[in-house]
């Protein structure tokens, strides 16, 4: 029977792709909600619970010291010596590598006297899938096997091992549990350790090589805040680093942590690219790994047609709900496509290698084939989405919950569905898959261009709206052709794209920064004005860091800055709230409505495009674009005045080079 999902929201991650370990605030793994190791897909340990003289140590601190190793401190009040000071002490020190959890369990005392006890690790295994945990489901622990200092459970190809040198193991018929007999002199050191190795069969795997793909640049700015978000940020990504079995050789950047640990089409390529001034190789690897499951037949079941890229990889069928199972490899993404297009023009443009870019255009040409031959469903001449299976997901664009698309009095709208800011990615693509194919020598560039003029001239006269604040873009069009009439931060995608004018950007400009949009700590996913409206809703209230990036992005390069400088200004208030790791998504609540951005009790963390995000902010900042000239230069615009203060950035990349950039408070560059 399904359940609640689990909150995370106050559970600490330790992760190193495809693992991680979600534990309580105290170190502790405990038998409950989302908790426990996870390798691939699969719970690995739903337990890992330490106990002293059989009570649990009293915790004064936790916390990561990198994204794959977390320490816990405990006091042992239980077997301290007489007074009031605490002189007995337990740091926990856990450490992820893929398929691999180490723990070291280190016991000091200043007492005067040594001080001994029996520390045990109880241990227990339910190997249950994580879309069945992600459901609330119980799952009974299993019984697990035991040869010497060496527990394991086995389901056939998974199996998780556990070894504990010097330790007793006692098992019964939902666990083992780990004892030592310890003795810890006064000053001196007792280290115990055990570990868990883990194999999963899975379609992603750890990263093809150890080192991330881009440059970690050197931040100082007067925004003491900007630094240790992409500090943290960065971090975080390095963590998400993944390879796909059928394209082993190359780097991708899974979803985000725990839910979608896997290859996600839409995601892994717009954290691609807002990571692009840090350099092209993982754009190169998300493009190659993408195009190595680049559709190739028409089927109902997986969405998949000739051309289009794929939404999810998963081992096996995901049951997300009654009405709701994917299989393993799902095409049900509307925008994935033209992502994928503007991913290869960018990374170009920034420097990405023409042989590289080159070997792709194959897949480029299809990929523009499929927006014309398969994206628009209805031939109203935009690019839609309906689920034909009746077992796929009803919403296909980023807002993908099935409440996302709705009128402005709450009502759910029918599809098709043609969304906005998807034919703002299939104009882009167009564009810039024309300026591929001149630049190659290639035949259809004219045709393409004369492609996006239509679209442009299309929509403009069919998805603008005028309320009583002005004009703006509506989210999408109905199975009717109408006008979808909910104002949402949808339209923020559509800046910098090149499918609205001048003065079209500036009317969506001041509609994303007005209250109704703009909450002090980034951009509402939906109007606070709207019937749908609740600051905790998934798509209907809540702040999405990548959505507001984007946008900042776009403000940026409409040459907006004010504007832009609003929602920078946003996401760094409330960056230090969050730890500066910022979710998959938070509160909408504004900035005077409580001490800080509300939770989002079920969001990921980390998560690609969110972390990416902070990237979005330095290339925003410095007003950072590759030169449309091709084989130019780098264009540098800064937000006038900048709204991070002074800036000074060593190590972004661009065409293969260092690049160090410093401006002052006013925006003016100090090393044009």
């Amino acid at each position: 029977m399904s359940g609640l999902q689990p909150l995370l929201h106050d559970l600490l991650v330790t992760l190193r792709a495809p693992s991680q370990v979600w534990c309580a605030p105290d170190g502790q793994v405990r038998p409950s909600g989302a908790q426990g190791a996870y390798h691939a897909d699969v719970r690995v340990l739903s337990a890992a619970l330490v106990r002293v003289d059989g009570a649990e140590p009293e915790p004064i601190g936790a916390g990561r010291v990198t994204g794959g190793a977390l320490e816990a401190t405990s006091l042992l009040r239980m077997i301290d010596g007489p007074g009031p000071d605490p002189t007995a002490m337990l740091r926990r020190r856990r450490t992820v590598a893929p398929g691999e959890v180490t723990e070291e369990l280190e016991l000091t005392c200043a007492t005067a006297e040594p001080v001994a006890g029996r520390l045990t690790v109880r241990l227990e295994s339910d190997l249950a899938p994580m879309e069945s945990i992600k459901q609330g489901r119980s799952h009974a622990a299993r019984t697990p096997e035991v040869d010497g200092d060496t527990v394991r459970w086995v389901d056939g190809a998974t199996r998780v091992e556990v070894r504990a040198e010097g330790a007793s193991v006692e098992a019964d018929d939902s666990g083992a549990t780990l004892g030592w007999d310890v003795t810890v002199e006064p000053g001196a050191t007792v280290t115990l350790r055990w570990t868990a190795r883990s194999e999963v069969p899975a379609v992603v795997t750890a990263p093809a090589r150890p080192e991330p793909e881009w440059s970690v640049p050197t931040v100082v700015a007067d925004d003491s805040r900007l630094a240790p978000l992409l500090r943290r940020s960065l971090e975080d990504l390095a963590g998400l680093r993944m390879s796909a079995g059928f394209a082993p050789d190359e780097t991708f950047l899974a979803a985000g942590a725990p839910w979608f640990f896997t290859l996600f089409g839409r995601d892994s390529l717009w954290a691609a690219r807002l990571l692009l001034p840090l350099g092209t190789d993982l754009a190169r690897g998300t493009l190659r790994t993408l195009a190595a499951r680049q559709g190739t037949t028409t089927d109902v079941d997986t969405a998949e047609q000739p051309g289009k890229i794929l939404h999810e990889v998963r081992a096996g069928d995901l049951h997300v709900d009654d009405d709701t199972t994917l299989p393993p490899v799902y095409y049900g993404t509307v925008d994935a496509t033209s992502l994928w297009v503007c991913l290869l023009h960018d990374a170009w443009r920034w420097g990405m290698e023409d042989d590289d870019v080159e070997a792709l255009l194959p897949a480029l040409e299809r990929a523009l084939a499929w927006m014309r031959e398969f994206g628009d469903a209805d031939g109203d001449g935009f690019l839609d989405y309906a689920d034909a299976s009746g077992h796929g997901l009803s919403n296909q664009g980023w807002k993908d919950s099935g409440d996302s698309i709705q009128w402005r009095d709450g009502s759910l709208a029918e599809g098709p569905i043609a969304l906005s800011e998807v034919q703002a990615y299939a104009y882009e693509a167009a564009i810039g898959g024309a300026a591929l194919l001149d630049a190659f020598g290639r035949p259809g560039a004219d045709a393409w261009r004369s492609w996006a003029a239509e679209l442009k001239s299309r929509f403009r006269s069919s998805f603008w709206l005028t309320d009583e604040d002005g004009p703006y873009v509506a989210i999408a069009l109905d199975r009717r052709g109408a006008a979808v009439d909910t104002v949402t931060s949808n339209m923020g995608h559509l800046l910098g794209t090149g499918l609205l004018d001048a003065d079209e950007e500036r009317a969506v400009a001041r509609r994303l920064v007005a209250p109704d949009m703009s909450s002090g700590y980034g951009l509402r996913t939906l109007s606070s004005t709207s019937g749908g409206y609740w600051p905790l809703r998934y798509h209907g209230g809540t702040v999405w860091t990548h959505d507001t990036a984007i946008a900042i992005l776009g403000l940026t390069k409409a040459g907006l800055g004010d504007e832009a400088a609003v929602l920078v200004r946003g996401l760094l208030e409330a960056a230090p709230h969050l730890d500066y790791q910022m979710p998959e998504l938070f509160g909408g609540n504004a900035v005077d409505d409580g001490p800080a951005p509300m939770p989002y009790p079920a969001a990921c963390h980390p998560q690609a495009w969110s972390a990416a995000s902070s990237v979005a902010l330095l290339t925003a900042a410095l007003g950072l674009a590759p030169s449309s000239e091709q084989h130019g230069g780098l264009q540098v615009r800064p937000i006038t005045p900048s709204p991070v203060g002074a800036l000074d950035v060593s190590g972004l990349r661009f065409g293969g080079s260092d690049v160090h950039l410093a401006m002052d408070a006013t925006g003016r560059l100090e090393n044009p």
